[in-house]
């Protein structure tokens, strides 16, 4: 009796201290990319896994990190413009849109889920694709943590360095030199504009060869770019 009390006691003892170290481990996690660059993201890694799965041992992901100022700022106005237009006021979580996409969903119409460009950073960074209420949850839990400890440049620097433009394809660097034979410094607004377009699936839609769709979202997008003011529009939260 006296053993199963003492089990009984340390497995008490676990459970209680199991979320402190989640709390603690993740948000390690997040506190060090403040400053550390990402040498990949778990999407990368999933996606080098597949690979491997269907036999393709030489496959590689095309991920080559660049820092804020040297990326276009065409791309993060771009990507803003098509993602999440209210980036620079939100902490995280745009309920606006999150209701307006529940509204439009529950008429039937095909509406993307309103997630902000925080929520999909820390899908893409540390979670994996699908949809589960476990993992809407670490979603939600990432997100606090980025916008918590990083600033909005650092949101948007890490974003566009590693979000998948393209099969394999993942960051502006890797982005610009497959598809426009140039760096990501030297992306223009139209170029800039069509990558954003094909977010919503890249595997899907092809930046190099863009279809009517790509076509139609990327001159929609290059003009909400210039109602937003242009590039100078991040520069309150991202200079």
């Amino acid at each position: 009796m006296a053993r199963r009390g003492t089990f009984r006691n340390r497995l008490k003892r676990l459970l209680l201290w199991l979320p402190v170290a989640f709390v603690m481990l993740t948000a390690a996690q997040v506190l060090v990319l403040k400053w550390v660059d990402p040498v990949g993201s778990s999407f990368m890694a999933g996606r080098v896994l597949q690979a491997w799965m269907e036999g393709d041992l030489r496959y590689r992901v095309d991920y080559r990190w660049r820092s804020y100022r040297t990326v276009s700022r065409q791309l993060p106005l771009a990507v803003v413009a098509a993602e999440d237009q209210r980036f620079p006021e939100h902490h995280g979580f745009d309920i606006t849109a999150m209701k307006k996409a529940y509204q439009g969903n529950q008429r039937g119409r095909k509406i993307r889920g309103g997630s902000t460009i925080s929520q999909q950073l820390a899908k893409n960074l540390f979670l994996w694709s699908g949809r589960s209420y476990v993992r809407k949850g670490l979603e939600a839990w990432y997100t606090l943590l980025i916008e918590t400890f990083w600033s909005k440049r650092r949101i948007l620097e890490v974003y566009v360095n590693v979000v998948e433009f393209g099969d394999g394809v993942y960051g502006a660097e890797a982005a610009a030199r497959r598809y426009f034979g140039t760096s990501a410094a030297n992306i223009g607004p139209s170029q800039a504009a069509r990558l954003a377009a094909v977010l919503p699936n890249p595997k899907k839609y092809s930046a190099a060869k863009p279809g009517p769709y790509v076509q139609r979202r990327s001159r929609g997008i290059q003009r909400q770019m210039q109602r937003l003011g242009g590039a100078a529009y991040l520069d309150g939260c991202c200079r």
